[in-house]
């Protein structure tokens, strides 16, 4: 089917619906213009609502970050930081409507850990890693690529692209002093049941685990042989021109060499310290290309195709795609809204909402989990 173009919008096909696209603003490095919600059809009084829920709702979680974490993961047996962690700030938000800034709290420039929202980022890079050929699908088993002994055994030599990238491996074995076991372990049993289960399948049970996440972390620096860092310095955030400020870190013992160089494995998430550490407006940045489709300006910088897999459900979890959590119904769907929305996510209540039906993108940090629902159910009112 042909795409209808005209010079103020275009039809774009997502997900069996079709979308009328308005032709975004992107704004240049430091210079992000705002203008009055009002404008775009929001409702004041009932937006000013939502801002004041985000700030009074502050995660209740030690700003001290260290604390939080050590907390936060007490059950997990050898549990400890191995990673740089950061105090935090106060809650701070964006919300963005067809990219121009229509709503704001807190410091917006500080730059603060930002946990599983990570994920979402190394999603990407394997994102370009496939549109570059360097990985030809999704669905290729990781062993004919990473052939060290990371992915070989009955089990682990099943374990594709695809089942790292929806969390459903149930890859076993250790990275960087990690045990896939003692990652968020059952509610019961002991030491011994955790370490001698019977593995699932690959592909047929989700499970969130960091130890996995960062062996896909490991295995796309060898495929795109430099530091994902790099990666996302180079081909994302320079382009969507970001700001110089943010940084991704890995723990303090992961180094690999690729090509005779020693490079640091960086992590997905950071509850054990590290992660990407950045702030309200990049992540915001960063939302606005994928809203637009992988598009910033007049340059593609991610595939079409890409964006779609990656939001695509997963057969174990119907609320989970590529390292992005979606709004289709199950147990993570807020009710009343868009089930095309998706988002990031991370400990503390970091989000990056991408809503493709209302041309908009929020991003809320240090709200208490719970209430990114309720949120996001006030921000739609206020536009209805």
């Amino acid at each position: 089917m042909k795409m209808r173009v005209t010079l103020c919008l275009t039809l774009l096909f997502w997900g069996g619906l079709v979308f009328s696209q308005q032709n975004y603003y992107f704004p240049e490095r430091h210079n992000w213009e705002e203008k009055p919600a009002k404008e775009y059809g929001f409702d004041d009084t009932k937006l000013n609502e939502a801002i004041r829920f985000a700030q009074d709702n502050e995660y209740s979680g030690s700003r001290d970050l260290r604390i939080a974490i050590l907390k936060g993961f007490e059950r997990e047996p050898f549990h400890e930081i191995l990673g740089p962690t950061k105090k935090r700030g106060g809650p701070a938000g964006l919300l963005l409507k067809n990219g121009y800034i229509v709503g704001k709290w807190g410091d917006t420039n500080r730059v603060d850990m930002t946990f599983s929202v990570t994920k979402s980022f190394l999603s990407t890079m394997a994102g370009l890693a496939v549109d570059q050929g360097l990985i030809h699908s999704t669905r290729d088993l990781v062993k004919d690529y990473i052939w060290d002994g990371t992915f070989g055994g009955p089990h682990n030599s099943k374990i594709s692209w695809e089942h790292l990238l929806q969390q459903n491996s149930d890859w076993s074995g250790e990275l960087w002093g990690g045990k896939d076991w003692a990652d968020r372990p059952p509610r019961e049993g002991s030491l011994d049941d955790w370490k001698f289960r019977k593995l699932n399948e690959p592909g047929t049970v989700m499970e969130y685990n960091d130890v996995r996440v960062n062996v896909l972390a490991y295995s796309l620096t060898h495929v795109l042989r430099k530091p994902l860092p790099m990666v996302l310095k180079e081909e994302i955030m320079d382009k969507i021109d970001a700001s110089t400020t943010w940084r991704w870190h890995g723990y303090e013992n992961a180094w690999t060499e690729i090509d005779g160089i020693q490079m640091k494995s960086v992590t997905g998430g950071g509850h054990s310290g590290g992660g990407i550490f950045i702030n309200a407006e990049d992540m915001a940045r960063f939302g606005l290309l994928f809203l637009n489709q992988g598009v910033w300006k007049k340059d593609r910088l991610i595939s079409e195709q890409w964006i779609a897999k990656a939001t695509t459900p997963s057969e174990p979890n119907p609320n989970y795609g590529y390292m992005w959590w979606l709004n289709t119904k199950g147990n993570r769907h807020w009710e009343g809204l868009s089930e095309n929305l998706y988002y990031a996510a991370g400990f503390g209540g970091n989000f990056i909402v991408v809503d493709k039906e209302n041309d908009l993108v929020v991003v809320t940090r240090w709200l208490e989990p719970s209430k990114i629902g309720t949120l996001m159910k006030m921000i739609d009112e206020a536009l209805k």
